[in-house]
């Protein structure tokens, strides 16, 4: 069964590696510094990278494409409605992938930009879900080019897959969301013992993924934008009665953006 590792770049980025032992490949989900995979194939010459997977667009999750292309034989697949240099194959919201043995789905997500995709393995015992910088632990990403409404139904279709889905984002910011959930639902216990956990994982330098979706449904305000608790802060930090859903969600997302 193939595994996943997390390569650190940048400040907070995580560079996930789907590897797979039996056949000796590896790929690579957006990469966008090349030196830690290269590094990392380096040490290994047992492994060669075959795949590149892409989310979005941006430089930190793309930037190392090139220098790997040139130094491997590797594939590229990314996003269809996005300007992205090198991808080989482009892919629209149901397109399927088979990496390993493992079949992909692509998801559209669209909100932090107009194009970008999540990447979902529906296994029964062990599903999981790329999800680039749509779904964080504890939080979602900014609206760069999206809309609040894009954003929400993006993240109801990620809430709406198995509890026991295993979530791999690409940053380390799960502190600062919660820091920010706390403040939306003091009283949610789930979040106040995620919390001290995550506190303690960070003083020894560990890193807190992969979280779970059913974990994100009891813990990520964003995913909780019809529970009543939240649906009052959001109105009580807008000064006005909002209404479940979108609107508490547009209201969430502009009080983190000044938190």
């Amino acid at each position: 069964m193939p595994k996943f590792i997390a390569l650190p770049a940048f400040q907070d980025n995580y560079i996930w590696m789907l590897v797979d032992d039996r056949s000796g490949r590896i790929a690579a989900i957006d990469p966008g510094d090349p030196v830690p995979v290269i590094r990392w194939l380096g040490r290994r010459p047992e492994y060669a990278l075959s795949h590149i997977l892409i989310t979005h667009h941006h430089r930190d999750h793309t930037g190392g494409i090139a220098a790997l292309k040139a130094a491997t034989e590797c594939k590229v697949f990314g996003p269809a409605a996005e300007e992205i240099a090198g991808l080989d194959r482009r892919l629209v919201d149901g397109d399927e992938l088979s990496l390993f043995g493992q079949d992909i789905r692509v998801i559209d997500v669209p909100g932090h930009t107009r194009g970008h995709v999540a990447f979902f393995h529906d296994d029964p015992e062990e599903p999981w879900l790329l999800c680039g910088d749509t779904l964080f632990a504890g939080g979602c990403g900014r609206l760069f080019e999206g809309t609040a409404q894009q954003m929400h139904d993006s993240l109801g279709r990620l809430a709406a897959l198995p509890d026991r889905t295993s979530v791999l984002c690409a940053h380390e910011y799960t502190q600062a969301n919660l820091r920010f959930a706390r403040a939306v639902e003091p009283d949610n216990d789930d979040i106040k013992v995620r919390a001290e956990v995550v506190d303690e994982l960070r003083a020894t330098g560990r890193m807190t993924l992969p979280t779970t979706i059913g974990l994100e449904r009891r813990t990520n305000p964003f995913l909780r934008c019809s529970e009543p608790a939240v649906v009052a802060a959001a109105s009580s930090h807008a000064g006005r009665e909002v209404t479940p859903g979108e609107d508490t969600f547009a209201v969430l997302r502009s009080w983190k953006d000044s938190f």
